[in-house]
């Protein structure tokens, strides 16, 4: 285990590693491929929940009735997650699909309708092929099991290249209490309130109240401070489920082990968050930055989204060209307050603009720095104290190439 000051990284943790989780997935026909595009996360109780989700103003179907689900009672015990098809742009029968998937689930897995959440990701504007989503739902019982958490993982991804799955253990009053998280994203991804699709898990005692309260606090700095293409989508949706099972006291802001969980939960956050990013449809590089001096930290995040956005910058990272110009135009176009005087910026370790002059740098170095796999840009206003971190990516032909052809 990796120690990380309050809390500790479990290197083979999982979706299942929280007491009272169990998970899996299957192939039930929706990718032409045999990849797994069926998933479930299935909770031995009703778990509080809470969830966040996308504002685009056209919200697939399954966001909207798991949303429903988890206003019936602020709880889940199990979320069912399909890959190929976003059920988003349906109509009406596309929100009766998403809730015979609902209804079908409770079923198949014993558990009461409302407390099932439905998600989808894939392309937009096909109905589901029902027959097969319900074939598949009810093998599923079968698949979900307390080592299924990388099988769950290979169930929700589309583009990725990557599973993204993470897992903390964090001493809260005396007791061993784990949270644990998983994501899909790979394009599509300029999140506003969520991203792509995040599932948390956790076996923390927590009310779904101040669940809702801390998810949507660190979604302001991971999930939202995020991009690869500047496209939010339909589908975009983060859900938290915790069983409680750790026993102890309730947690809650008061506690005094609160701020050692609530660190736990940022990481597994921003892991997600940063592995989203890096994996960015025929990305090379992750692209890291930092804005600090801004007048206010949300100042400070427009800015940084801002620059992870410009696809002039995200270029310039591709071909490893120190073209610092492209950076300063970003931060000036954000919208935000700058004085054109003060500006610093830094690729790395290197300095290549100071109080808004050209420092005369190494052009090898800063060569053979863009060439690694993570670059770090570094903006100093100096005008406050706001400041904020977001990750990109490069922007390279083979992006161009997996989006002409997503549907075919």
């Amino acid at each position: 285990m990796l120690e990380q000051g309050s809390f500790t990284v479990v290197p083979e943790g999982t979706v299942t590693t929280p007491k009272g989780f169990r998970a899996g997935g299957l192939h039930c026909g929706l990718k032409k491929t045999e990849r797994y595009d069926l998933g479930a996360i299935v909770c031995d109780v009703p778990a509080a929940a809470a969830g966040v989700y996308t504002l685009n103003a056209f919200q697939a179907a399954p966001l909207r009735v798991t949303q429903e689900s988890i206003a019936h009672s602020g709880k889940l015990q199990a979320m069912i997650v399909n890959s190929g098809n976003a059920n988003a742009c349906t109509g009406e029968q596309g929100e009766q699909d998403a809730r015979a998937m609902r209804a079908a689930s409770a079923k198949a897995l014993g558990v009461a309708e409302h407390h099932v959440g439905v998600t989808s990701t894939g392309v937009i504007g096909e109905l589901l092929p029902m027959g097969k989503v319900l074939s598949g739902i009810e093998q599923l019982p079968g698949r979900v099991k307390a080592d299924g958490g990388e099988d769950f993982c290979q169930s929700i991804l589309t583009t990725d290249l990557t599973q993204k799955m993470t897992c903390v253990r964090v001493v809260v009053g005396g007791k061993e209490v784990y949270i644990a998280g998983a994501a899909k994203g790979s394009g599509m991804i300029h999140p506003n309130m969520a991203t792509m699709l995040g599932f948390m898990t956790t076996d923390a005692p927590i009310e779904s109240v101040h669940l809702q309260q801390l998810l949507g606090r660190i979604t302001d700095s991971t999930f939202n401070m995020i991009t690869v293409d500047g496209d939010t989508s339909t589908n975009d949706m983060v859900v938290v489920m915790a069983s409680g099972l750790a026993g102890g006291e309730a947690l809650n802001p008061e506690h005094p082990d609160w701020e050692a969980f609530a660190a736990g939960f940022q990481y597994v956050g921003e892991y997600l968050a940063k592995a989203i990013a890096r994996d960015g449809e025929g990305a090379t590089k992750l692209i890291e930055t930092t804005v600090v001096g801004a007048e206010s930290d949300e100042a400070a995040r427009k800015i940084v989204k801002s620059i992870i956005g410009s696809s002039l910058v995200k270029s310039a990272v591709y071909g490893a060209d120190a073209n610092w110009g492209r950076i300063i135009a970003a931060v000036g176009y954000s919208g935000q307050p700058v004085n054109v005087n003060t500006v610093d910026i830094r690729l790395g370790d290197i300095a290549v603009l100071e109080q808004s002059r050209p420092v005369k740098f190494d052009e090898e170095a800063a060569l053979a720095y863009l060439k690694t796999d993570t670059i770090q840009i570094h903006v100093n206003l100096h005008m406050g104290t706001g400041k904020a971190t977001g990750w990109g990516c490069d922007l390279t032909y083979d992006y161009v190439r997996i989006n002409a052809a997503y549907r075919t």
